[in-house]
């Protein structure tokens, strides 16, 4: 064990305690029986795996936290175990939802299970790791669609259902609203990949598996990544725990989140922001503007405030989360505005879409044009964006908005360099320019809310056209 690892203390400990224990303790009720209980523990058991198949090669190295990792596999197990006992607590004082299976069914599934993920990790070891890799980011993958697709996961639930007699004719894509499971696949495909590519340091499975499940994070981000985030993690034991810095600054973000939320965001939900309903019972263009705009904010003030919050709890518990948003409204372009809203995944798309899709075009014979692959890659990343919110053709036309955008701006910044540079001389013209370039860039991304916000792509084409003044 390396004196890093030899010096941390408890609070590491804490953190995976306290993350697994929150998952379970936030996962919603769900209809299927023992549900909202087997989904967290799926979660687990997939940090787990995850872990497993990502861990280097060299049995030396694995050797190094060996101690380490079958306590955390103990303790995780005790957890797991622990939970079950929920079921003999009245409801006001579990913290499952309902009713988990009994304790004893519990350890022997878990047994079983264990066995079966070591026997994966055993094999795997033999085969070729790059496909091993990238058969588990396939698979990680595919179980984000079935999740994503309504006729899939109604599919999955009427199945679910059928096993615990439950009737499968009231199967409905909420059935399976894993909590979590969107980030935990971001950050699994993050892992498989960055091992893949040798970038990946050597984690300890508390390190990977408090990383997959940080519970300030893993609801809605942000989307931290590993290398960064182990460095808080062993960074602990110097953390001075009573910081009045760091507890002031904690404070302040958690303030600030608060009053987003549930001043501003929630004021607008009151009326005030333009939802399905509303949308159809609007009368004139202006009104239809009024409850975009204030759409637009409540999304903001809403997304910006949990990451402030999440910001100021990892604060408090020594872990520094990365910034999410950056004043986004207020930019001048499309390609900031990316660089500054939800910042975690558009970084997340940009390495793992962008990048490598782009370099494989490059790679081509003959070789397609700049311009062509640039669109490909723009078009790729955004509409993978817009999917990862769902699988419906209003999210897809979303991303496809923003990915054309993308493009169109890049090629005339490409053709206005010179020009634009000109303007260093002349602040007049350039502050007017940088309205201009502000107001189209606002009203681009709020109108593109249009297609994010309804449900289908009839209602949402109707409210774009009244919009326009169209269809009245």
């Amino acid at each position: 064990m390396d004196k890093g690892r030899k010096g941390q203390n408890g609070w590491g400990w804490v953190l995976l305690i306290g993350s697994t224990l929150a998952i379970y303790w936030l996962q919603a009720p769900l209809a299927p029986r023992f549900a909202d209980t087997l989904l967290p523990t799926a979660t687990l058991a997939l940090a787990v795996l995850g872990w497993l198949l990502t861990r280097p090669p060299d049995a030396a190295a694995r050797q190094t936290t060996w101690p380490e990792d079958r306590l955390t596999l103990f303790v995780l197990f005790a957890l797991v175990v622990g939970m079950a006992f929920n079921r003999y607590l009245d409801g006001a004082y579990r913290l499952t939802a309902s009713r988990p299976p009994s304790p004893w069914l519990t350890a022997v599934a878990l047994l079983l299970l264990g066995g079966f993920v070591l026997l994966i990790a055993r094999l795997t070891d033999r085969a070729d790791q790059r496909r091993v890799l990238t058969g588990s980011i396939v698979l990680v993958v595919g179980l984000f669609v079935v999740l994503k697709s309504a006729p899939l996961a109604t599919a999955a639930a009427q199945f679910w259902r059928s096993l615990s007699g439950q009737n499968p004719s009231l199967a409905a894509p909420a059935d399976l609203a894993w909590l979590g499971f969107s980030y935990v696949a971001f950050r699994l495909i993050h892992t498989l990949r960055d091992r893949q590519t040798g970038l990946l340091p050597h984690l300890s499975l508390r390190e990977y598996v408090t990383y997959i499940i940080f519970a300030p994070a893993f609801i809605a981000g942000p989307i931290d990544r590993a290398e960064r985030f182990v460095q808080d993690i062993r960074a602990l034991p110097q953390l001075v725990v009573l910081d009045a810095a760091r507890f002031g600054e904690a404070g302040l973000r958690i303030a600030a989140g608060l009053f987003k939320k549930l001043v501003i965001a929630d004021s607008l939900a009151q009326g005030m922001s333009l939802t399905a309903v509303n949308a159809t019972q609007v009368t004139s263009p202006l009104a239809l503007w009024a409850l975009l705009y204030g759409y637009a904010l409540r999304l903001y003030f809403d997304f910006a405030g949990y990451t402030d919050i999440a910001i100021g709890v990892g604060l408090l518990l020594g872990i520094r989360l990365p910034e999410n948003f950056n004043r986004p409204y207020l930019q001048t372009n499309i390609t900031t505005f990316w660089q500054s809203w939800h910042m975690t995944l558009s970084s997340w798309a940009r390495f793992y879409v962008f990048t490598p899709l782009s370099r494989t075009l490059l790679r081509r014979k003959p070789r397609p044009s700049p311009t062509l692959i640039v669109f490909i890659a723009q078009i790729a990343t955004m509409t993978t964006i817009g999917l990862w919110h769902g699988l419906t053709w209003t999210f897809l036309i979303w991303g496809l908005w923003h990915g054309v955008g993308l493009f169109i701006h890049k090629q005339w910044s490409d053709r206005t360099r010179r020009w634009y540079r000109a303007l260093e001389g002349k602040p007049g013209q350039k502050r007017a320019w940088a309205l201009f370039g502000w107001f189209i860039t606002f009203h681009f991304v709020v109108v593109g809310w249009v297609w994010f916000l309804l449900p289908d792509v009839d209602q949402a084409a109707a409210t774009f056209a009244k919009l326009l003044g169209i269809g009245w």
